[in-house]
């Protein structure tokens, strides 16, 4: 190799290779070093694997250290570092198998060809080594990430599922990832390993930022292990292995952090699960699933139209529809007017079309659906019969009976603001039938005051209901604040933390963008009740928080009072209906019930968070890894 320069300490330097001018030597340069790197065993040898795991992120679609041997060097780096203890102790050596596995990622993450180079050089054998656990839970995360890559492509996964027990210890770390990095991380400070602190926050971090990081780093290793699971779970011959009642049962609370994009989590995971028939049967017979998959459906995220799906097909699948019609059907009927939901056109009439098919197999003897579903299925066919009709009606009927059905609103308005909760509700019924259908805005309007007087009427599913209607009818779709509001206060009553998190951070979003004279007016546009009510969820729906209650790390004092991790709020907690009880605002076509809370009249006795502390912790970006 060529001399380094003279002021470089290291013989043969990598980093002065690179500056070599001449291209012919420094690609015989780099060779050489490629291939003497793992027999050496000199100081400073993780400055060039830094090196290259820099060159790697910033350029993973440059063939030219893969033509050089970049993947034969790294896979024999972590089997030395796998076989050799005293070398891997030694200097900083310890960090070498984590760059090496995340090279290996970086090059095979973008091109298939990429991924067929690695797998001839042999790297899967090592990475599978550091998929059990070899080394740490930090390797681990880079091995799944690296093997995930390689099984996304038609050509090399073969070579992934030829080593039979990567499924099996994906299904494994999908399951315990968050409690092994709780209980070997995040839950004792002094005991952390300094070269995991070190990899977490580039050495810039303190403790508080080492255990963000923890919180992110664990999100990712559980859901890279889903998504190597999903490239298993379209092959129908691997569902017997994946879809086992256990991990089944956890799919649904998989959710790897709100915002994941990149990641199927559980649901997307149970979505291709339920695409194959030989999958549907065990989803049906899961306890707790279609109950979860309807939450999610009702959702106002990305994962929407997954669980969606998976309701259709299981209602549409004969040997399933009979186990899981009661539950998805009220579901599916909430959701029936949705127009689109991203790249997902005329959803609400496929909705429409399988629920129509399922009353008609009635008499064919194929699933008994009792008498109430059947009502609630009727009566949303009888709905979009009667748009049918209002399109022949002149639009001088129209008018009457849109006027009628806003003199009915005012008198339920009245009815609520003088107590009257149930006759409101009955009056906003009422005026939900005469109101044309085609008149969205003025539907939604109703549906989210019928929300309110469900909420105050501790009828927080039927609250969840009309709060979807609503949502489902607003242009743009999920974007209506008040009933995202009612819902998640519905979701609270309900003790269901994450579905309530979810909508309270969606209802801070439109807050801050919101032209309400009522906020705009302030300086903060987040009002403080929505503040509160996201740290309590965060708090419930804490991502450790089942590893911390196992191995004692979280005090539980009651729903208002629970402790997770290092930090404790005393705040006291508002019911869901405390904070709207008899105030009123303008709408857009009339009075509405109000959703914002009287500033003026409330102390102020709540240590106040910003929007960007509030989403920390469920709105985890995977920005490190490119992935």
């Amino acid at each position: 190799m060529d001399k380094a320069s003279a002021d470089c300490p290291y013989p043969g330097c990598f980093f002065c290779v690179m500056k070599e001018g001449n291209p012919s030597k420094r690609r015989a340069s780099i060779l050489k070093f490629f291939r003497e790197l793992p027999s050496q065993d000199d100081d400073g040898q993780v400055l060039p694997i830094s090196g290259l795991w820099n060159t790697a992120m910033a350029h993973p679609n440059d063939p030219e250290f893969i033509e050089l041997g970049i993947f034969e060097c790294m896979s024999a780096l972590i089997w030395k570092g796998l076989k050799n203890r005293r070398w891997l102790s030694h200097d900083q050596n310890i960090y070498i198998p984590y760059y090496a596995a995340h090279i290996i990622g970086s090059y095979t993450m973008n091109m298939e060809e990429f991924a067929d180079r690695a797998v001839r050089a042999g790297i899967i054998p090592p990475l599978v080594e550091l998929l059990r656990g070899r080394l740490t839970w930090v390797e681990q995360r880079v091995a799944v990430r690296a093997l995930g890559h390689l099984a996304t492509y038609a050509s090399t996964f073969p070579a992934v599922a030829s080593h039979g027990e990567i499924l099996e210890l994906s299904i494994q770390l999908a399951m315990s990832s968050l409690e092994i990095v709780y209980s070997h991380f995040y839950q004792y400070v002094d005991r952390r390993l300094s070269y995991h602190c070190d990899l977490l926050t580039r050495g810039m971090g303190g403790v508080e930022m080492e255990s963000r990081k923890a919180e992110e780093w664990a999100s990712q290793l559980q859901c890279w292990s889903l998504q190597l699971i999903n490239c298993f779970a379209f092959k129908p011959e691997f569902l017997p292995t994946i879809c086992k009642p256990e991990f089944l049962a956890k799919l649904p609370g998989m959710w790897g952090g709100l915002v994941n994009e990149n990641s199927p989590a559980g649901i997307g995971l149970l979505r291709t699960i339920c695409h194959h028939k030989l999958g549907r049967g065990p989803v049906a017979a899961c306890p707790g699933i279609i109950e979860a998959l309807c939450n999610i459906a009702r959702s106002s995220d990305d994962w929407q139209y997954m669980a969606i799906d998976c309701l259709l097909w299981l209602l549409q699948d004969p040997s399933t529809c009979h186990k899981v019609i009661e539950n998805a059907v009220p579901a599916l009927v909430d959701l029936a007017e949705i127009s689109s939901l991203g790249d997902h056109k005329k959803l609400g009439d496929s909705i429409v079309n399988v629920l129509q098919e399922c009353i008609e197999s009635q008499g064919t003897g194929r699933t008994q659906i009792n008498s109430h579903v059947k009502e609630e299925v009727e009566e949303l066919l009888n709905s979009k019969q009667r748009l049918k009709w209002e399109k022949n009606m002149p639009k001088e009927d129209l008018h009457i009976k849109q006027a009628a059905a806003l003199v009915v609103k005012l008198e339920g308005n009245s009815l609520f603001s003088s107590g009257n909760i149930s006759g409101a509700a009955a009056k906003y019924s009422e005026a939900l039938a005469l109101c044309p259908m085609r008149s969205k805005k003025e539907r939604v309007v109703l549906y989210s005051n019928r929300a309110q007087c469900h909420l105050l009427l501790q009828q927080p599913m039927a609250a969840i209901g009309d709060a979807t209607r609503a949502l489902c009818l607003h242009n743009p779709v999920n974007r209506h604040a008040k009933s995202l509001w009612r819902r998640a206060q519905a979701y609270d009553m309900l003790g269901l933390a994450k579905e309530s998190l979810l909508d309270a951070i969606l209802f801070i979003n439109e807050c801050s963008q919101s032209n309400d004279p009522d906020l705009s007016l302030r300086q903060n546009k987040v009002p403080d009740y929505a503040e509160r009510l996201v740290k309590k969820q965060m708090r419930a729906a804490w991502l450790f928080r089942e590893a911390a209650i196992k191995h004692g790390g979280v005090q539980c004092e009651g729903d208002a009072g629970d402790m997770c991790g290092q930090e404790t709020d005393d705040s006291e907690w508002e019911t869901a209906s405390e904070s709207e009880i008899g105030n009123e605002e303008r709408d857009e076509i009339g009075d509405d019930i109000c959703g914002w809370e009287n500033e003026v009249e409330r102390k102020d006795k709540y240590k106040k968070a910003s929007l960007k502390e509030i989403k920390h912790g469920y709105n985890v970006q995977l920005t490190e890894d490119n992935v």
